[in-house]
């Protein structure tokens, strides 16, 4: 319902709730009217130099449309985007990569490996490497998948691409090494 939500409002809509016991809940979505003949397209995003880059980041991430919009905002900054589906085959391009990996940016809860221990996987393997998990679950569920502290990098889905561009750069340029985070976490 977060999510939705997020959608939503960033689509300057609202949503209706009704609800009878016995009968369940009904949720009403409303979105602007766009008139025929109309194109309804986002606006380009802001360019800021200041947010552009040229590391190389790691994406886990197992939803394609989610994946794919972070790939397409960092690349868009200039970020060469090493892509999985899963914390497995994550792990495995960290393996078989033979440059630098700059920064993990991972799911928190993904099938096959939780993006927590892909992290704790990844540390001995890169320890330079930054992290910036994502999630759109609550506190409670980010603790039960091993992300407890406060200072951990983490951008709350749903994100804008302006919202994920700027946190990229913050975490690249002062957020602690893998191996330090997963030394504290984990």
């Amino acid at each position: 319902l977060a999510t939705i939500y997020g959608i939503v409002t960033q689509g300057e809509g609202h949503i209706a709730l009704r609800s009878a016991p016995g009968q369940g809940c009904t949720f009403e979505i409303y979105l602007p009217r766009v008139e025929e003949g109309q194109t309804a397209v986002a606006p380009p995003p802001d360019r800021d130099d200041a947010l552009e880059g040229h590391e190389t980041v790691l994406l886990a991430e197992d939803e394609d449309g989610v994946r794919g919009l972070v790939r397409h905002v960092l690349e868009g900054c200039g970020y060469l985007v090493l892509e999985a589906a899963n914390g497995e085959t994550a792990l495995r391009a960290a393996q078989s990569y033979l440059g630098c990996i700059d920064l993990l940016v991972t799911d928190v809860v993904m099938p096959v490996m939780s993006g927590s221990e892909l992290a704790q996987r990844l540390a001995p393997l890169r320890p330079g490497t930054k992290v910036l998990f994502l999630s759109g679950y609550t506190d409670d569920a980010m603790v039960r998948h091993g992300i407890r502290e406060e200072d951990v990098n983490f951008l709350q889905k749903p994100f804008t691409p302006g919202a994920l561009a700027r946190k990229v750069r913050v975490v690249l340029d002062r957020g602690n090494p893998i191996q330090k985070i997963v030394r504290q976490q984990f």
